[in-house]
């Protein structure tokens, strides 16, 4: 297949969280793999994830997912939260907008309703470089599928990503059709 014929992995149906359960604490715990490797499915009935670092000219980009692992349909609409942490967990000034990047467009936000074991993804940029602007050393990105909701920590590794000026985010969208 040609490059210019692989499927994008965002999509171009974005999407946030309309329906919320009472927000628990905003460090909550990150779900727990079973022994059958899977991730244990939080009460909201969804769980983030995060992809591999991609790197292109200073910049850095990941992917962000969202699924529903309950068993009723999930509504989204929005962005997910985003905090940077530094190695006492604490968080950091680091501004996280909803916007495009070098690494991709953000097309703003759209309702998705989720079913059962179905995923959004969004896209989340940043600058790694010396030249970057006022960079700040982050340790771990604290990520929820919307603000007031369970997060999960997620390590930054390697001294080149760690690096982030201002992180630039997709609204959540729907998969490949």
């Amino acid at each position: 297949m040609h490059a210019d014929k692989l499927p994008s992995p965002f999509p171009s149906v974005p999407a946030e969280l309309l329906d919320r359960p009472s927000p628990p604490s905003a460090r909550g715990p990150a779900p727990t793999p079973t022994a059958s490797g899977r991730t244990h499915c939080p009460s909201s009935g969804v769980v983030v994830g995060m992809g591999e670092i991609e790197a292109a000219l200073g910049h850095r980009a990941v992917g962000l997912t969202l699924t529903n692992c309950g068993g009723k349909p999930y509504r989204v609409h929005g962005y997910p939260s985003v905090r940077v942490l530094d190695e006492a967990g604490d968080p950091l000034p680091v501004p996280v907008n909803p916007a495009s990047s070098y690494m991709g467009t953000d097309r703003g936000p759209q309702e998705v309703v989720l079913k059962p074991g179905q995923t959004v993804w969004s896209l989340l940029a940043w600058v790694s470089t010396p030249t970057g602007g006022d960079l700040v050393e982050g340790d771990a990105l604290e990520i929820a599928p919307a603000p007031g909701m369970e997060a999960r920590v997620f390590p930054l590794e390697g001294s080149d990503v760690r690096l982030l000026d201002e992180l630039n985010m997709t609204a959540w969208r729907a998969g490949p059709a």
